[in-house]
């Protein structure tokens, strides 16, 4: 399986572009992050879109990808900018994605897999030192 394609892709998102998405997902591709879980094509690039619409500068960069025959893993790195906290302060988030592909090669299941408390929540300005205090005491 070439994945060359679909990372360039990602790597590239942008408004515009998120109306390429059938070209690389299935007309009923499941998709589930920390936050959504929908199936088709239109619920999948409503997602994308609203990402657009609530961060500045989304850029998703894929550092590693392991491919079998039953799909693939990829780790990436998003970075971006909240434009309602943190005076706009460029933002990274670390998480990987399970594909898995039908028989056409599109993406047919999207699963993300990222710690919103370490990623998300421990940045919050108020949540965040709540995040923060908690996790110190159950640390070991």
């Amino acid at each position: 399986m070439n994945l060359d394609p679909l990372i360039r892709f990602y790597h590239e998102l942008s408004p515009e572009s998120v109306a390429r998405f059938p070209e690389f997902y299935s007309a009923n591709a499941y998709f589930k992050d920390p936050f959504n879980e929908v199936r088709g094509i239109g619920a999948i690039q409503g997602i994308f879109s609203h990402m657009f619409q609530q961060v500045a500068e989304p850029r998703f960069v894929v550092v590693e990808r392991m491919v079998d025959a039953s799909g693939a893993m990829l780790v990436w790195e998003f970075f971006y900018r909240v434009r309602l906290w943190g005076k706009g302060q460029a933002q990274v988030m670390r998480g990987v994605s399970h594909l898995k592909f039908d028989a056409d090669g599109k993406v047919c299941y999207h699963r993300d897999y990222w710690d919103t408390a370490e990623e998300l929540y421990m940045k919050l300005p108020a949540l965040g030192m709540l995040m923060r205090g908690l996790r110190r005491m159950l640390a070991a």
